[in-house]
């Protein structure tokens, strides 16, 4: 079919169906008046400042552990394969994103390795630099612009806190300590007031309770925020623009928890209880939009293999979690790392 000049462009009269009410979505093409209306009254047709609520969880799978998979965090439903990593590097990584960007750092082995994909393009993940220090099982949490990677286990506890810029590809910069050297953390996230959590994590030979947090935008050592309700390391974290959950963990008598608890992201203080997971389960990982947090795989209860479930939680309320779907893969799911692209808006 031949095109049609306007004015402005040249357009085709061939008609791109879009695939959601996503900000990034197409509807391209000659579309007349009573199509339209159609497909918006439908939900389906592109609104400015409607995001993508893509959650990206991994690596897992097996032989070698590189798959990723993909959910959209405003439906219920299982995960479907997004792509993969750029190296086998058998979990204990961290995620952390942007509106636009999922990044990935460290793993098993000490990793240094920082990887990237574009949420709204499914594919494999691209290099992005390396980390000052290589290290597994850190925390990792991010503003809009900038991503930060905090603790864990560099063949012996880190303290050491680092950042990149997630719209530019490269190595990371120091950006402070930890007050000490905190391993098998993993309960990370960050709120719209520009705050970075870091919650629970292992030291001088036992889980502890204990909740630091940074300003993102500067630079600088952690200042203690309060404790969790249940000390415990390999912890969950997602959080809204203004509100933090924690999940599961391994408590102090080696057993696995089903706590949820939650702070309040602009004040400091104690944790307060949320409800329960599904099921028991550590070495697991959150995502979150403005409004829904999602916990996905993990190991089960006393380190029995891993989860493939997947549960959800609306995080301005308190109540136990509810079942959401399953990840593609029945096996190897502990020890991910997620991110989401719905990084609410007022956040810097």
């Amino acid at each position: 079919m031949a095109t049609r000049d306007f004015t402005a462009n040249v357009i085709s009269a061939s008609k791109v169906e879009p695939s959601g009410p996503y900000q990034n979505s197409t509807a391209s093409g000659v579309w007349d008046l009573s199509e339209q209306f159609d497909l918006r009254k439908g939900g389906n047709w592109p609104e400015t400042g409607v995001s993508l609520q893509r959650a990206l969880f991994g690596p897992r799978n097996s032989s070698p552990r590189t798959a990723v998979d993909q959910v959209d965090i405003s439906t219920l439903g299982n995960g479907t394969d997004f792509g993969g990593v750029t190296t086998h590097d058998n979990g204990g990584g961290v995620g952390f994103g942007s509106d636009t960007r999922c990044i990935f750092t460290g793993g098993a082995g000490n990793s240094n390795i920082i990887q990237f994909a574009t949420f709204s393009t499914s594919g494999d993940f691209a290099d992005f630099g390396d980390l000052t220090v290589g290290r597994i099982n850190p925390a990792g949490f991010a503003s809009n612009t900038r991503g930060c990677t905090a603790g864990g286990q560099a063949g012996a506890a880190s303290d050491v806190i680092e950042y990149v810029t997630i719209a530019s590809a490269g190595n990371a910069t120091d950006f402070g300590d930890l007050d000490d050297g905190f391993e098998n953390i993993g309960g990370g996230f960050a709120s719209s007031a520009g705050r970075g959590i870091i919650a629970g994590g292992y030291h001088s030979g036992s889980p502890k309770n204990k909740i630091q947090y940074v300003t993102i935008s500067s630079t600088g050592n952690s200042t203690d925020f309060g404790d969790l309700t249940v000390a415990r390391q390999y912890v969950g974290g997602l959080a809204s623009a203004t509100r933090g959950v924690t999940f599961g963990g391994e408590i102090s008598n080696g057993s696995t928890s089903d706590v949820m608890d939650y702070i309040t992201i602009g004040s400091t203080g104690n944790a307060t209880d949320f409800g329960d997971l599904t099921a028991a389960t550590k070495n697991t990982a959150g995502a979150a939009s403005a409004t829904r947090g999602i916990r996905a795989g993990g190991t089960k209860a006393n380190g029995s293999g891993s989860v493939n479930t997947i549960d959800y939680i609306t995080i301005g309320s308190t109540g136990n979690a509810q079942d959401f779907g399953d990840l593609s893969s029945s096996s190897n799911n502990d020890n991910i790392a997620g991110a989401a692209s719905s990084t609410p808006s007022s956040q810097p």
